[in-house]
C-alpha cells in the first residue's frame, strides 16, 4: 500500500525524523522551561540574601532563551546537540547582559537531513540592576550610614516569571501528549 502524496517526506529525508520532529521541539521546550522554573526557584530562596559567597547582595538570575531556526545539517555539522547562530534572545529584561560561557546549557535538538529546529537555553546570566536600600542600622550589612543594599529580587515579578513558565511547559506537555497520541493512533491503523 502506498502513501498519499501529502504524507510522504521530502527526497531522502527519513521518515521516522519527520513523524518525531514535534516531539523533539516540544521536549526541547519542556527542558528549557524547566530550566527556567528552576532558576526563578533559586532567585525566590535568595530574596533575602545580603551577603553571598563574595561579600555582596544576591544578583538575580535569568534564563536566556533562544527560538531555534531551521538551518541546512551542512552548517550545523554532524553532532546530537546544535547551537544556532545569529538568532536573538528573547525572555530578556532591558540592559546588557553577557552570557557567560561556563554557564551555557545545551538542548538535544532534532536533526533531519533539512533542518535541526528547537529551543536553545543561552545561559544563566545576573541581571546587573541595583537591589533597593533599606534601612536597618541594627543589621550586619549596614554601611555606615545604617543601610542595607538588598539583593535585586523582586517576589512578584518572580511568581509572574513562574506562572508564565509553568503554562508555556503545560502547552509543551499538551503538545508531547497531542502527538504522541497521533503517532499511536497512526500505528493502530
Amino acid at each position: 500500500m502506498s502513501k498519499p502524496v501529502g504524507l510522504l517526506p521530502p527526497a531522502g529525508q527519513n521518515d521516522r525524523a519527520t513523524m518525531f520532529r514535534t516531539l523533539a521541539i516540544s521536549a526541547s521546550g519542556l527542558s528549557a522551561q524547566r530550566q527556567r522554573m528552576e532558576t526563578i526557584a533559586s532567585n525566590i530562596a535568595n530574596a533575602e540574601t545580603t551577603r553571598g559567597p563574595d561579600g555582596t547582595p544576591y544578583k538575580r538570575q535569568v534564563t536566556v532563551l533562544s527560538a531555534g531556526e531551521p538551518q541546512s545539517l551542512a552548517a550545523a555539522g554532524n553532532s546530537d546537540t546544535k547551537r544556532f547562530n545569529g538568532v536573538a534572545p528573547f525572555n530578556v529584561p532591558s540592559g546588557n547582559f553577557p552570557v557567560d560561557a561556563a554557564k551555557r546549557f545545551e538542548i538535544p535538538l532534532l536533526q533531519t537531513k533539512e533542518a535541526v529546529t528547537g529551543v536553545r537555553i543561552d545561559g544563566v546570566v545576573e541581571d546587573e540592576t541595583a537591589g533597593a536600600l533599606v534601612y536597618d542600622p541594627s543589621h550586619p550589612d549596614a554601611n555606615e550610614q545604617g543601610y542595607v543594599q538588598m539583593p535585586n529580587v523582586r517576589i512578584t515579578d518572580e511568581m509572574i516569571d513562574m506562572m508564565d513558565a509553568r503554562r508555556v511547559y503545560e502547552a509543551n506537555a499538551t503538545v508531547f501528549q497531542s502527538a504522541k497520541a497521533m503517532l499511536k493512533r497512526a500505528l493502530d491503523l
